[in-house]
């Protein structure tokens, strides 16, 4: 379905977040999300239930209206298709066909790179057709480098991070003094961890990977991996695997505890941060847990939307890179940088940036910052978001980015050529079309909406955003919504 601009400012979709406990309809990819149409009248619209991880009907077509009566049949043809779907053997059944294949004369150690699969000796025949390659012991060790990574934007696509990232993380972690990684989505993280463990030279980690891409279980025993989709808090290995990260959070004897998040961009942020605060509390009796320190990976311009839901949380000036993203770079100046930061509720002072790579400390601010981030002495705040040098605006009264400039008409800092006439307000309340208040602040809000859906490029910082980081989400959250509607 096109998406024109009079629909994008007329309706937006919400995810409502239900009560723990309530069951809703699962597909392949686990319990669904709960969707709802609203208008800029605040009239609501009908609800619907859709895949929490897939943003494209073509990748999860489930789709059910909240009221709908669903036939047994119905019901069942739904459960053989999402059976059929699951990985070919358990988690069990893959380590122990990995520890047959370690075992393996090095000529007889074969990956099928179609199937990317492990192959035994009686399953070389029936991969015969197919792209395969030998492996050495070592690439046992590096999955990531092994796997092909997943490339679908719109569902699960996967971006590694870089050496220069990976050992960042881990040195910062371990002189923070943590012994225990969860890793959220990380699996480059967790491999780092193993590697050290192995080299004997630094002090040993343990870590879980939790990750929804099934082939790590042919890498991993069951106390070192958990399938996992993080946007609705589900194991697919059920209980038993739930179990695990239990135990993982309250075996602590003494050590320190911390989860490292990697979600996808495309990812809602409500959804994304229930199920990381479900992490922290899996266990209920372990006050470590549900104070667990976290360190989530999230493009900059998302601080507004993590921060209404983790308010404890701060942004990080250090940028994330990627190995397999051609956008998500470590540069030099603005434009060339990488979005990618870092947001924690440890303490930004404590976590020190690499001075080598650009970084400084700022003693009023009392964190450390990019180089080309100057301390503003009348905001009293170090104000750069995106790498480049933000300048102040007297009439503003706030600083701005540098391409912005202040226009009158519209009473605000703006792209030069940006549509003028519409200053921020003049919209008012998208929920009831108030003058007076922002939706945020509606008294007519339904209290069990937690999060909003911007409206696609009705933001300013989206406009130039979006011609830099086109594959990102940030402008696609209503579009791909609406995707799900039925024609």
């Amino acid at each position: 379905m096109d998406i024109t601009e009079t629909h994008v400012h007329t309706f937006g979709i919400e995810v409502i977040l239900t009560e723990d406990g309530k069951t809703t309809p699962c597909c392949v990819h686990g319990p669904t999300l709960l969707f709802e149409k609203v208008s800029k009248a605040g009239e609501k619209g009908r609800r619907f239930f859709a895949c929490s991880a897939c943003r494209d009907r073509k990748d999860c077509n489930f789709f059910q209206w909240e009221d709908e009566k669903v036939s047994e049949a119905r019901l069942l043809a739904r459960e053989a298709e999402n059976q059929s779907k699951r990985p070919p053997f358990s988690h069990q059944e893959y380590f122990t066909r990995f520890r047959t294949f370690s075992s393996l004369p090095l000529n007889e150690k074969i990956f099928c790179q179609d199937c990317q699969v492990l192959l035994l000796p009686g399953e070389h025949e029936a991969h015969s057709s197919h792209r395969s390659t030998s492996i050495t012991p070592a690439q046992l060790t590096r999955p990531s480098v092994l796997l092909r990574p997943l490339d679908n934007k719109k569902s699960n696509a996967q971006y590694l991070f870089t050496d220069r990232s990976s050992h960042f993380l881990l040195d910062t972690l371990a002189a923070l003094g943590y012994r225990r990684v969860l890793c959220v989505g990380t699996p480059r993280l967790q491999e780092l961890i193993k590697l050290r463990n192995l080299e004997q030279k630094h002090e040993p980690m343990k870590s879980l990977l939790l990750d929804i891409d099934f082939r790590y279980a042919q890498f991993y025993s069951q106390d070192e991996f958990c399938h996992y989709n993080m946007f609705n808090h589900h194991f697919f290995g059920g209980e038993s695997s739930s179990a695990i990260l239990q135990t993982f959070l309250t075996e602590c004897d003494g050590e320190k505890v911390v989860m490292v998040a990697d979600p996808p961009f495309g990812g809602l942020v409500s959804p994304l941060a229930n199920s990381h605060v479900k992490c922290r509390s899996a266990n209920s009796n372990n006050s470590v847990a549900a104070d667990m320190p976290m360190m989530w990976i999230f493009p900059y311009f998302f601080e507004p939307r993590i921060l209404e839901c983790l308010p404890s949380f701060s942004m990080l000036d250090y940028q994330v890179d990627y190995d397999n993203h051609p956008l998500y770079k470590h540069g030099k100046t603005g434009r060339k940088q990488t979005p990618v930061r870092l947001f924690t509720n440890i303490s930004p002072r404590d976590v020190v940036l690499p001075e080598e790579e650009g970084y400084r400390f700022c003693s009023v601010c009392e964190r450390y910052v990019w180089s080309f981030n100057k301390h503003c002495a009348k905001c009293n705040t170090c104000p750069s978001k995106d790498g480049r040098e933000w300048k102040h605006c007297s009439t503003c009264k706030k600083c701005v980015k540098p391409s912005w400039r202040h226009c009158q008409s519209c009473g605000r800092c703006a792209l030069p050529d940006h549509p003028c006439g519409h200053s921020e307000g003049k919209e008012g309340c998208f929920n009831c079309g108030s003058l007076q208040h922002k939706r945020k602040s509606c008294p007519l809000k339904g209290k069990h909406r937690i999060n909003r859906w911007d409206r696609a490029f009705s933001s300013p910082h989206c406009a130039g955003m979006v011609q830099y980081l086109h594959d990102l989400t940030c402008s696609f959250a209503i579009c791909v919504c609406v995707s799900l509607l039925p024609l």
